[in-house]
């Protein structure tokens, strides 16, 4: 007998899932362990016999052989039938729920959890994969408990996949009449009742700036349909999260106590406030039951578990711009659109000499100033005084007030009478975005393979999967940060590679850590990455600590350290930055968080992580990088952004190729543009120093060509086109190119297999130089600023290829050859290698592989032993000793000391 099993006081979710498990596995029952709903109860008053029903006192436990447990992972929800689970014979426990973060207690050989808003969206799923049709009866069961379980679709934690699932039971034929009649039965007179009690009785407290309502209800006997009457209670009060209490007996000693909890607070577990007093459900919606115990004492609890984790509504501190940038008033209306125009700005403030706010001046109010040619007039004529400001601790909801009741796009953020920030309407809208978001991705399907979907991770997650040491060094730079008052994020590509670790293993040791200080709030200057550097090397006395850099960056440096490896951890102040020209350096400047990750190269790179309460553990994502690492795809921020630095191009093309992700379409479009608009070509004429074609070009193909997936980010580099990056002859990676490399790839294995000779990433990019022609090998390998000896080599291989072919083919005998090529070094016969004829490769590989390694049989301490002087004759004595054997005249001692005798007689 195969039973599945409801949970007690079964709702339409576990009845819906229950139906379609019955065709999944075909002969299995439903047991309903104790009761339902009041609305299922009636439901199954008219409907019980289109479903497989039977008692739970019917069963002959010892026919169980297998059981299906429906939305619930604890087994006290069961009631008498969780002793089933104990069975010796059972060969099969299945679990099917959507109840993400449960420590399930039964003992289950099968899990399928999932994060949807209901587990029949689940069933509905595999149904659909089977291709199994439904019943009409069927299908209106499991409508039924989607609708209930996501309010039709409404509820925060409904996905796409349940509205999906809930079409293709309309599509089964699910009757609408019947949902509709069962999704909103209404309150029954008991209820009805006890909502009046509940709204005179309730109690309510706001904290941060979230409304927390609690009320006791005391019946005579157990009252069912309490959380439609927890539901009504929030949609007429509005109230941010509730705790419904219902006391009431079960015999004249049996006390019993049910609690409801709803919340529709961000960032709110209910779920982890439930659970240690044996509770469950969702984050946003869950119950618990107990006996016997103090009921205001448990609700206190209760209490005090929701208020510990309502969140820190954000503030102006949290969403301003910093520093802001200003100007006099006395500043020209032309000046103040070049200023607009180089850092991208909609609006500037403009201040005294003191630097109090004396007005702020639109992008609209310039380009009015403009149409009327007053370019030279002063800005002060056009800005607009009459300002509205917040303080840095203004909270968003008030934030959002001001924004809506006076229409204003910006709030200055004033602190002491002095301008420290600016919030904007964008800001909150992208606060507000970001905050949903964050509710969806939390959490992720577990019992299941083949998930590749990024979550967000909570901080607690994060924690579990970096290796303990990197996170104890985190916090104390966090520690280090928070008192001096300022934010410390995680930036870039260490917040990027702890999203894609999808295991909790506490052994992701990052080698490379960005981190940013934001604190101009709290008169941080440009010199706070160095102050915290610092600060963390008292407390790492083997770090070795680099300041670099005019705008004082600091890194932190662990070499083969026991517990942190060869570490590097940069330290830096928020800035922003801007490009005099294509390829140079850029210029940089304080700024804010979100300015730093507004200068990044790709969405994926331009997230950040905050390390420092109150909102530690917070994502910034403020360009969809999330959605990006989702999509596996590669997209850069700026339309612009390879025209001013070509090393963008290269760094897509590793990060696709390392992540197996896809170049996005725009942005490979914009890499097409860059590459083909002949920028880099015109700015090198233009300009002595080009660092992105120099030295950072250099840098970011060092990083590909030492890589495993140098060939395949080498052959995409070839197919936009990038490799003009490095001469713009080098249009595309050839037939004859690529068979240069493999052959290369080839001879590294074969003389340098334990890379101790040669510098392999360096003789790739020397074999791609010299497929160029040989006027250009020696100034692109400077222009790279490769080291002397290549340069060198690539300037003398036209000659050195030359000098070979030519001389080769009139070598008679081995010992010609050898004479010929041994006065070339291994990398320079590699090159010629590559650039000559199979005859003349043959040669060179015998050579290499035999000839080179063939010694003359006696050495210089044979000669002296022989009565040889020693002297300048030895080298010429060896050097003919090798070229006899290896033309096969002497084969032996006695043949060398004859031939020695013959030759130098003594």
């Amino acid at each position: 007998m195969d039973l599945i099993l409801c949970h007690t006081t079964a709702d339409f979710d576990a009845l819906g899932a229950a139906v379609g498990l019955t065709r999944l596995l075909a002969g299995s029952k439903i047991v309903l362990t104790a009761g339902a709903h009041p609305p299922v109860r009636d439901f199954l008053a008219l409907y019980r016999d289109e479903y497989q029903l039977i008692e739970r006192r019917s069963v002959n436990p010892k026919k169980i052989r297998s059981l299906t447990v429906v939305d619930t992972q604890y087994r006290d929800r069961l009631g008498k039938a969780a002793e089933w689970l104990d069975l010796p014979h059972l060969e099969e426990i299945i679990v099917y729920d959507h109840h993400l973060e449960q420590h399930s207690d039964i003992p289950a050989t099968k899990l399928h959890i999932a994060p949807v808003g209901a587990t029949t969206t689940v069933i509905v799923e595999e149904l659909q994969k089977q291709q199994i049709p439904l019943s009409t009866a069927e299908a209106t069961a499991m409508a039924l408990g989607i609708h209930v379980d996501t309010g039709s679709l409404t509820y925060d934690h409904t996905t796409p996949r349940d509205a999906l699932a809930l079409a293709w039971l309309m599509q089964q034929g699910a009757n609408l009449s019947v949902v509709a009649e069962y999704v909103e039965p209404g309150l029954s007179p008991q209820l009805q009742q006890l909502l009046a009690e509940a709204l005179d009785n309730l109690q309510y407290f706001c904290i941060r700036g979230s409304t927390l309502a609690w009320v006791t209800l005391v019946t005579d006997s157990y009252v069912p349909g309490l959380s439609s009457l927890a539901s009504e209670l929030m949609e007429l009060t509005e109230i941010d999260a509730l705790l419904l209490a219902n006391k009431y007996s079960v015999g004249e000693e049996d006390s019993r106590l049910t609690v409801i909890g709803r919340s529709r607070i961000g960032g709110v577990n209910l779920n982890q406030i439930f659970q240690p007093f044996g509770g469950g459900g969702h984050s946003q919606a869950t119950s618990l039951n107990l006996r016997g115990v103090n009921c205001q004492e448990i609700l206190n609890q209760l209490l005090e578990g929701l208020k510990a984790q309502i969140p820190y509504p954000p503030t102006a501190r949290d969403l301003m711009s910093s520093p802001v940038r200003t100007i006099r008033p006395d500043t020209t209306i032309e000046e103040a659109q070049r200023i607009l125009l180089r850092y991208g700005h909609s609006g500037l403030s403009v201040v005294d000499a003191q630097g109090k706010l004396l007005g702020i001046i639109s992008r609209r109010d310039i380009d009015i100033a403009l149409h009327h040619g007053f370019s030279h007039a002063p800005v002060k004529g056009y800005m607009t005084i009459n300002l509205k400001t917040i303080s840095p601790d203004t909270t968003l909801p008030e934030i959002e007030s001001f924004m809506v009741t006076y229409d204003i796009g910006r709030l200055p953020v004033l602190e002491n009478g002095q301008l420290v920030g600016i919030v904007t309407r964008t800001d909150v809208l992208r606060e507000l975005h970001q905050q949903n978001d964050n509710e969806r991705g939390r959490g992720r399907e577990r019992g299941t393979e083949g998930e590749d979907d990024v979550e967000i991770p909570t901080l607690g997650e994060l924690r579990d999967r970096l290796n303990p040491k990197l996170w104890e060094l985190l916090t104390k730079a966090s520690a280090q940060a928070k008192q001096r008052g300022w934010h410390l994020y995680l930036v870039g590509g260490a917040v990027r590679d702890l999203l894609l670790a999808k295991e909790a293993s506490g052994s992701l040791l990052i080698q490379d850590i960005d981190l940013v200080v934001d604190g101009f709030h709290k008169a941080a200057d440009v010199g706070a990455g160095v102050e915290l550097a610092k600060a963390l090397q008292q407390l790492y006395p083997a770090a070795r600590l680099e300041i670099h850099g005019a705008f004082q960056t600091a890194a932190l440096l662990w070499h083969k350290d026991p517990e942190l490896d060869s570490l590097w951890v940069d330290i830096a102040t928020a800035r922003t930055e801007f490009y005099p020209y294509p390829a140079a350096n850029p210029e940089v400047e304080a700024s804010s968080i979100r300015q730093d990750l507004y200068r990044r190269d790709f969405t994926i790179n331009a997230l950040a992580l905050r390390l420092t309460p109150p909102r530690a553990g917070k994502l910034l994502d403020f360009f969809g990088g999330l959605l990006d690492l989702q999509a596996k795809q590669i997209r850069v921020l700026h339309a612009n952004s390879f025209i001013e630095d070509p090393t963008r191009i290269y760094r897509g093309v590793r990060f696709a190729v390392r992540f197996g992700f896809k170049i996005e379409p725009q942005t490979e479009e914009y890499i097409r543009y860059a590459i083909n608009s002949g920028v880099y070509d015109r700015t090198t004429k233009e300009n002595n120093k080009t660092p992105a074609l120099q030295t950072r070009l250099k840098a970011e193909i060092k990083h590909i060509l030492e890589a495993t997936y140098w060939q395949a980010a080498l052959e995409l580099l070839g197919d936009l086109g990038a490799l003009q990056c490095i001469h713009p002859s080098l249009k595309t990676l050839d037939e004859e190119l690529l068979r240069q490399l493999r052959l290369l790839e080839r001879c590294l294995r074969k003389f340098d297999a334990e890379q101790t000779l040669l510098t392999h990433w360096q003789m790739r990019l020397e074999a791609i130089i010299a497929h160029l022609v040989p006027e250009y090998r020696a100034k692109v390998a400077k222009n790279l600023q490769l080291q002397e000896d290549s340069i060198e080599r690539l300037e003398k291989l036209a000659q050195a290829q030359a000098e070979i072919t030519d001389a080769l083919p009139t070598c008679q005998l081995k010992s010609q050859v050898v004479k010929l090529l041994r006065s070339y070094d291994l990398p320079m016969l590699i090159l010629v290698a590559l650039h000559s004829s199979r005859a003349i490769r043959k040669i060179l590989w015998h050579y290499l592989t035999v000839w080179a390694n063939i010694q003359p049989i006696l050495n210089g301490n044979d000669l002296k032993k022989l009565g040889y002087k020693p002297g300048p004759q030895y080298r010429q004595m060896l050097d003919d000793l090798l070229a006899a054997t290896l033309d096969g005249e002497i084969r032996d001692r006695t043949q060398a000391e004859k031939f020695l005798a013959q030759h130098y007689p003594q």
